[in-house]
């Protein structure tokens, strides 16, 4: 899968880990058939509709409350021929600097800079996780470079006492 725009895993992780939990629910073979089957060459960037099917709360934590589509890489060749899906393998892709492989227990994260192949971030992983994108972090060996996110703060449901010295409002005033 070649997405051209803001391949760093800070972004395309959660994303893709948020998609294959909620909107694909759990099926490698869906998400794979919709992120690389049936595009022709590639994407120009990932959007927020593949969190369609996520809780509303973990949609706000990865966007902000931004909402914009996915977009599929047009492309148009000089000779008028169709255009090809870009690979490593052929050269096309040269100049990248992450790859991400779709495995049944996670997605590998290649920093190409680095190494031939890197960690793999298991398909339960909080999307909430901020992920680094520092090449030389993302090692084969080593551990997934994210910190998990913090616990949501607890939401008092009894009123708290008045400061000490804070004017209590008078009854009819309220």
């Amino acid at each position: 899968m070649y997405v051209h725009w803001d391949g760093y895993p800070s972004h395309h992780l959660p994303l893709l880990l948020a998609a294959h939990q909620h909107r694909f629910a759990g099926s490698l073979d869906a998400m794979t058939r919709h992120l690389i089957d049936d595009v022709p060459v590639g994407w120009s960037a990932l959007g927020t509709d593949l969190l369609d099917g996520a809780p509303d709360e973990l949609i706000t934590a990865l966007t902000r409350g931004e909402r914009y589509a996915s977009d599929q890489l047009d492309v148009i060749t000089p000779d008028g021929s169709p255009p090809t899906r870009m690979t490593v393998r052929d050269g096309q892709a040269s100049g990248l600097d992450w790859g991400y492989v779709l495995h049944d227990h996670g997605i590998e994260v290649i920093s190409l800079r680095e190494e031939q192949h890197g960690p793999v971030v298991g398909w339960a992983t909080d999307p909430r996780t901020r992920f680094s994108d520092h090449p030389a972090l993302w090692q084969p060996t080593g551990p997934v470079p994210g910190r998990p996110p913090s616990p949501a703060p607890k939401l008092t449901t009894t009123a708290m006492p008045p400061a000490a010295g804070a004017a209590t409002p008078h009854p009819a005033r309220r």
